[in-house]
């Protein structure tokens, strides 16, 4: 308590000044992470994927969205989730029943209906967590479910980033080796912001070889500004109304699972940052009620899926500026870049293998994560029932590479191999006798059962 005590619950004794280079500094930790995910769908989707515009103006109208259904008590940002990742790929690669024939522009509303359906979950959750209480909910999702799910998430992507890398593997290289420096030799906050340092310093090295003459491994260009020139300064961002259909929200709806236990361990994981219970108070219903109404209506308009950010609680570790209000600061910061086209068209200019770098830590450290959840909570393997439902849901997410198609009523539905592996999972640890998890024994495991999937490399 004797740290604690030098904390600062009101930000407003600090001046204005202080208060907005606190925002400031709030956002730079989210953005680097932020505008990866669109940065990274738009290759799943050959360039007709997700906007960083609607993205930034999604992820600040959805922290302030959050703050509100939260009583404006729990100091978390809501930025990009990659947990969403693999459904996005997924679905973007979809050609069976109405996608068959599909641009990928026409199939990313479809993407973006199933993240509706996802955030919805969340509300689903939310109400019976109030009505049952959380230890009776967590009993049905224990790690021995979650955990083998992240890791199915995390892997499936690992050929999307070499892929990307080999675009120009020493770019490529860069880009990874100052995400790792940054990450263990860092200090203070550029320790917090790793992925930002690791796109700004490759695109600095990538402008010195472009400039000295050097292309990349096709005789392509390493960068190209064509876009930049012709993008206004002040402009809507470019929204995309979702649309649904039952085989892009089986592709996105099941990895809610995942994303649910990630914001458990992310509010826990706050309230021990600042010496509060917001599991308690607001409540975890509360939080989760914010959570996914700002996750269904990024996805309503053609953004992607949010979550709570690690980075940012790294800054109020750092910062021991425990204001909600510093957090809505950087909300509002992001929701007037929203409208800046010009500054997303320079973030689109990155080049490919500059993203391959990056997700070689980002996809592996999604597989960890859920390594951790499963270690960290002290899951035994020596039961049979335990290493039973661990090795289906792991055959079944990597295994069915294609899902399962069949039709019901003239529908064609696909079941993905997230979508299997997380039914078959709970199914299994629903009735297989011996679940002994009990949320809330373990402290330190409930946090770092869902670390967030944003807080990549820490």
């Amino acid at each position: 308590m004797g740290e604690k005590s030098k904390a600062i619950y009101d930000a407003t004794t600090l001046g204005k000044p202080k208060m907005a280079l606190l925002g400031l500094q709030h956002m730079f930790a989210m953005f680097g992470a932020t505008i990866l995910v669109p940065i990274l769908v738009n290759g799943y989707f050959n360039g007709e994927g997700l906007s960083v515009q609607v993205t930034l103006l999604f992820a600040g109208i959805g922290t302030l969205l959050f703050h509100l259904c939260s009583k404006f008590k729990v100091p978390a940002f809501l930025g990009s989730s990659f947990a969403f990742l693999g459904g996005f790929a997924t679905v973007a690669n979809l050609n069976t029943g109405k996608f068959e024939g599909m641009s990928y522009g026409e199939k990313l509303p479809y993407a973006c209906g199933g993240i509706v359906v996802a955030g919805l979950l969340y509300l689903v959750l939310a109400l019976v967590i109030k009505l049952v209480g959380v230890k009776k909910v967590m009993h049905f999702l224990p790690p021995v479910v979650t955990g083998p799910i992240i890791i199915c998430i995390g892997l499936s992507l690992a050929p999307s980033a070499v892929s990307n890398a080999s675009a120009n593997w020493f770019l490529a290289f860069v880009a990874l080796a100052v995400v790792i420096a940054f990450n263990i030799w860092g200090k203070g906050m550029f320790r917090i912001i790793p992925i930002l340092m690791g796109v700004v310093i490759s695109y600095a090295v990538a402008l010195v070889l472009q400039f000295a003459g050097f292309t990349n491994a096709d005789g392509s260009a390493i960068i190209n500004f064509a876009p930049i020139a012709s993008a206004s300064w002040v402009g809507l961002p470019p929204f995309v109304i979702a649309k649904f259909d039952i085989t892009a929200i089986l592709v996105m709806a099941p990895i809610a699972i995942a994303t649910m236990m990630e914001h458990v361990g992310d509010i826990s994981a706050i309230s021990a940052t600042t010496d509060k219970n917001f599991i308690e108070e607001p409540g975890l219903h509360r939080t989760l009620l914010g959570d996914g109404l700002a996750t269904a209506l990024a996805g309503m308009f053609g953004g992607p899926a949010n979550t709570t950010y690690g980075e940012n609680t790294g800054v109020l570790e750092l910062s021991k500026v425990y204001d909600p209000k510093v957090v809505r600061i950087a909300a509002v910061y992001a929701i007037v870049i929203s409208f800046i086209p010009k500054i997303a068209d320079v973030i689109g200019t990155m080049p490919t293998a500059i993203i391959g770098g990056i997700s070689f830590v980002l996809y592996g450290m999604i597989s960890a994560i859920g390594v951790r959840n499963v270690v960290e909570n002290k899951v035994d393997f020596t039961k049979s029932r335990n290493l039973i439902v661990a090795a289906v849901i792991l055959v079944s997410g990597l295994g069915f590479s294609d899902g399962i198609t069949f039709t019901i009523a003239g529908t064609s539905i696909t079941l993905t191999s997230l979508a299997i592996a997380a039914l078959l999972g709970i199914v299994l640890n629903a009735i297989l006798p011996g679940n002994d998890y009990d949320f809330g024994v373990n402290h330190q495991g409930d946090i770092n059962r869902g670390v967030s999937f944003n807080n990549k490399v820490s």
